[in-house]
């Protein structure tokens, strides 16, 4: 089955970089599972009251120069945060950025190169969470996240 993007999603891209919205639009063709976009570009007031409910770590987030979207299942009309079809819509977005040669960092494993990883995703987030645990740092997993890394698209 195909999936497209729908009016509040492509909305949502207005402003972002386009090579990411070439991401989205290449993943939402291949991808089994349905997504929409949530967030595309945030403005800083809407960044400070996700920092203030906890559901963002920082204030120097990537959404607020357009180089950052949240992409969420959307299963039976509703959008759904569960890790499952977050691991089916990340392979696809991996598989978009391979396709068009695009680094991408994933919040699912924000310390590695998720464009060229191989591992499955699940793997990729189980690893990441060790790596912060040995570490004795915090462990922040966004999976529905996806942004262009810093060194690259400053």
């Amino acid at each position: 089955m195909a999936f497209a993007l729908g009016p509040n999603s492509l909305k949502e891209l207005n402003n972002v970089h386009e090579d990411l919205v070439s991401i989205v639009k290449r993943a939402i063709q291949i991808t089994p599972q349905d997504f929409s976009v949530h967030d595309g570009i945030r403005t800083l007031e809407e960044q400070k009251e996700l920092v203030k409910r906890g559901a963002s770590k920082t204030l120097n987030s990537r959404h607020i120069t357009g180089h950052a979207v949240d992409l969420v299942p959307y299963i039976n009309g509703k959008l759904r945060w569960e890790w499952e079809p977050i691991f089916v819509i990340a392979d696809a977005v991996r598989l978009a950025a391979k396709e068009l040669s695009i680094p991408l960092t994933w919040g699912g494993a924000w310390d590695i190169d998720f464009t060229n990883s191989n591992e499955p995703t699940e793997d990729l987030v189980n690893d990441y969470s060790a790596r912060r645990k040995k570490m004795n740092k915090r462990v922040f997993l966004d999976g529905p996240h996806y942004e262009l890394p810093r060194i690259t698209y400053p």
